[in-house]
C-alpha cells in the first residue's frame, strides 16, 4: 500500500501548489496549463522509455482520463468557489471511495471483505469529522446546490476514473501485455486534456471573467511543482497502487489527502488546524493502518 500513501502525499503537495497557481491564472486556465504540461512530460517518458499508445487498453485508460482528469477535475474546480474547499473535498473523497468500490464490486467482481469495508468506513468517518463545516455557509440556496451537485459529479468522476483504470489493467493482463504506471497515466491524461481544452474554449466563447494574466515568473515554479506532484508522480503512484489493490482499498487511503494538507497549509498559508481536524486525523489514520494490514493479511481479513 506504499504507493497509495505516496499518492496521498503527492496530491497534498499538488493541492497547495494548485491553490497558489489558481490565484494567478484562475481555475479553468490553471487546470488547463497543469494538464497540458503534464501531458508533455508524460508523453516524453511514455514514447521514449514506456509503451507509448500500446498496452492493449488505450481506450479504457483514455475513458478513465475523461472521467477523472476531465469531468472530475472540471466539476471540482467549479465546486470550490461556490461551497468552499472543505465541503468540496469532503464530497469528492467521501463519494469517490464507496462509488468506485460498489461499481467495481458489481462490474469487475472484486468484492470487499467485511473487515476491509469496516476499515474503509472508519477512514472516511475520520475525514468527515476533520473536514465537515461547523457552521452554515453564507451563500444562497442556488449557489449551495449548484456547488453541491458539482462536488457530487467530481466525486463520481474520480471514482469512475479509478474503476475504468482497474478495467484497463485487467484487459492488459488478459491480453498478456504489460504497461508501466506512468504510461497508463499518459494514456489517461490524453482524455483529460481533451476535456480541459473543450472547457477552456467554452469559457473563452462565453467571455469568462477568469484572470487572463500571462504565465509570469512567479507562476512557473508553482505550476511545475504542482504538475510534477499531481498529474505526473501523484497519478503515477495512483496507477501503481491500482495495479495491485482494489479501488475500495486504494481510495480510502487517498482520502487522507485533505488531512495531509493541514500541516502544509499551516506552513505555507499560516492556517492553524482545529482540535476537530486533529481528532479526525487520528481516526482516519487508524482506519488506514487497519486497511493496510487487512490488505497484506488476506487470511486474517
Amino acid at each position: 500500500m506504499w504507493a497509495a500513501f505516496a499518492t496521498t502525499i503527492c496530491f497534498a503537495l499538488s493541492g497547495v501548489c494548485a491553490h497558489r497557481i489558481a490565484k494567478v491564472l484562475g481555475g479553468v486556465r490553471a487546470n488547463f496549463f497543469r494538464i497540458l504540461l503534464a501531458t508533455i512530460l508524460l508523453a516524453a517518458y511514455a514514447h521514449l522509455f514506456g509503451e507509448g499508445w500500446s498496452g492493449g487498453a488505450f481506450g479504457w485508460f483514455f475513458l478513465s482520463g475523461i472521467a477523472g482528469f476531465g469531468l472530475g477535475d472540471v466539476a471540482f474546480y467549479e465546486a470550490l468557489p461556490r461551497i468552499g474547499s472543505r465541503l468540496s473535498v469532503l464530497l469528492v473523497h467521501c463519494l469517490a471511495a464507496p462509488f468506485a468500490a460498489t461499481v467495481e464490486w458489481f462490474w469487475l467482481g472484486t468484492p470487499l471483505t467485511s473487515l476491509k469495508i469496516l476499515f474503509a468506513l472508519v477512514t472516511l468517518a475520520g475525514v468527515v469529522v476533520a473536514l465537515a463545516p461547523s457552521g452554515h455557509l453564507e451563500i444562497s440556496r442556488r449557489t449551495f446546490w449548484i456547488g453541491t451537485v458539482c462536488g457530487v459529479i467530481a466525486g463520481v468522476g474520480q471514482g469512475l476514473g479509478v474503476v475504468l483504470s482497474r478495467k484497463g489493467y485487467a484487459v492488459v493482463e488478459m491480453a498478456g501485455h504489460s504497461i508501466s504506471p506512468l504510461t497508463a497515466s499518459y494514456q489517461r491524461i490524453l482524455g483529460g486534456l481533451l476535456i480541459a481544452m473543450v472547457v477552456w474554449y467554452f469559457f473563452s466563447l462565453r467571455g469568462s471573467r477568469e484572470k487572463n494574466s500571462p504565465l509570469k515568473g512567479e507562476a512557473w515554479p508553482w505550476l511545475l511543482a504542482g504538475t510534477l506532484a499531481g498529474p505526473v508522480l501523484g497519478v503515477g503512484c495512483y496507477q501503481l497502487a491500482l495495479m495491485h489493490h482494489s479501488a475500495g482499498e486504494v481510495l480510502p487511503v487517498v482520502a487522507l489527502t485533505p488531512l495531509v494538507i493541514v500541516p502544509l497549509a499551516q506552513w505555507v498559508e499560516g492556517e492553524r488546524p482545529t482540535k476537530r481536524s486533529l481528532l479526525g486525523g487520528v481516526i482516519a489514520v487508524a482506519g488506514v493502518v487497519g486497511l493496510a494490514w487487512s490488505a497484506s493479511h488476506p487470511a486474517g481479513s
